[in-house]
């Protein structure tokens, strides 16, 4: 009965908090289309840059690649919890600003459903919108501000039909909203506002299949696929009259079917792992999204804004010592990279970021326990090119708590 009142309990903590879920995104760019990607990774693998494709272990949950889930083992229940606080640095005409932000980043379960397959529930994040900028036009202020986010609840299984092959799917009920505001302030205050409402399903499909070079070193190949589809939901744009608290006019209210698309998104990695100590993991993400389907909101959006291919270079390591004789032999040591081509192209520019990340997994003070905290730092620039329009440079706090317990352990009684 207790382990049915833990599964209950995680069941209501998960469905809960989504609505709890908040965003660390900063970017005016992320005003742009449905906003700021995110790539469904815990805090151990933002500490590697990112990486996950090849990445399969009994004591991580790795979203990125559902066929991992099969490692788990029969005894253990893991949770995955992580925040991020944001310190961002941003330059615009030679304008520097400064902002703070941060909150709740993911919550993911993973478990042993039968022999050989595993299964995982949780929340992830999509997309994010934040933002809060003004200028100065003719007779007042035009001041834009964004928010919102759309995430996706998750289950998902892995099975290894035989030895060092696998297959997966995560299916998600996608739900959130994204709005874009635009004040004009002058003798009168009027709001233009664009709204996203997105109810959707998707599905991510992944296959890893590994090679033993030795008893002691393994290669692991990783696969993963998103494909193409048309988002559900609504969009919108109103004029509101401030002032008078009078909504003037409502325009553009249409079904996102067949108007709005996500791109096919295709993953591979790799990783070289030896004795369970070191590991090695190199990504490439690519999104086709000039090809996806995206309808202006005529008046209420950027008219010089388009979508280019996305594509991603992520590379990342850990290492443990695995060893009993000190607290810092029992310790995880991660380090990673990534480079990221957007999808937001500006006025012929296209978005880019690259970042540098390290972190380290500390265990608890029990020595048989699994159970690992990851703290994590980051430092991210964000730019365009050819034509520099703004330049961002983040650096990131993560925190997350691996929770990785024997619940299914039953004691003998002697």
């Amino acid at each position: 009965m207790k382990i049915f009142r833990n599964l209950l309990f995680a069941l209501v903590a998960v469905t809960c908090c989504s609505a709890l879920q908040a965003q660390s995104v900063l970017t005016p760019y992320s005003k742009m289309g449905f906003g700021m990607l995110n790539e469904n990774v815990t805090g151990a693998q933002r500490q590697m840059g990112g990486v996950g494709y090849a990445m399969r272990s009994g004591r991580q949950i790795n979203t990125m690649n559902p066929a991992s889930y099969s490692q788990v083992d029969s005894l253990t229940f893991i949770w995955d919890v992580g925040i991020d606080l944001t310190n961002l640095w941003s330059k615009e005409d030679g304008v520097r600003s400064h902002a703070f932000g941060g909150g709740l980043d993911y919550i993911n379960a993973m478990f042993r459903m039968y022999p050989h397959l595993g299964g995982s529930f949780g929340i992830v994040p999509y997309s994010s919108v934040g933002y809060s900028f003004g200028t100065a036009i003719e007779n007042g202020i035009e001041s834009r501000t964004g928010e919102g986010g759309i995430s996706e609840l998750y289950f998902g299984m892995g099975y290894e039909p035989f030895k060092n092959f696998s297959l997966g799917a995560n299916v998600s009920y996608m739900f959130g909203s994204l709005t874009n505001d635009t004040f004009i302030l002058g003798s009168t205050t009027t709001l233009f506002e664009r709204v996203f409402e997105i109810r959707d399903w998707n599905i991510h499909l992944g296959m890893q299949y590994g090679i033993d070079l030795t008893p002691r070193d393994k290669v692991i190949l990783g696969l993963a696929y998103t494909p193409k589809k048309s988002f559900h939901g609504q969009r919108w744009g109103a004029y509101y009259d401030v002032d008078l608290d009078v909504t003037a006019d409502t325009v553009g209210y249409t079904s996102l079917k067949g108007k709005f698309e996500q791109p096919n998104t295709f993953g591979a990695g790799i990783s070289y792992n030896r004795d369970n100590k070191l590991s090695a993991e190199l990504n490439f993400t690519y999104q086709d999204w000039s090809k996806a389907k995206y309808e202006p909101l005529g008046g209420f959006e950027d008219d010089d804004m388009e979508f280019s291919n996305r594509w991603k270079v992520a590379a990342g390591v850990q290492y443990s010592p695995m060893k009993q004789t000190s607290y810092l032999a029992r310790m995880v040591y991660r380090v990673g990279a990534y480079y990221n081509h957007d999808y937001i192209n500006v006025m012929a520019n296209n978005v880019r970021d690259y970042g540098v990340s390290f972190g380290v997994g500390l265990p608890t003070s029990s020595v048989t326990s699994k159970t690992m905290i990851n703290i994590g730092f980051e430092w991210k620039h964000r730019m365009s090119t050819p034509v520099m329009l703004i330049q961002e440079d983040y650096f990131n706090i993560t925190l997350s708590v691996n929770f990785n317990e024997l619940w299914f352990w039953k004691n003998k009684i002697r």
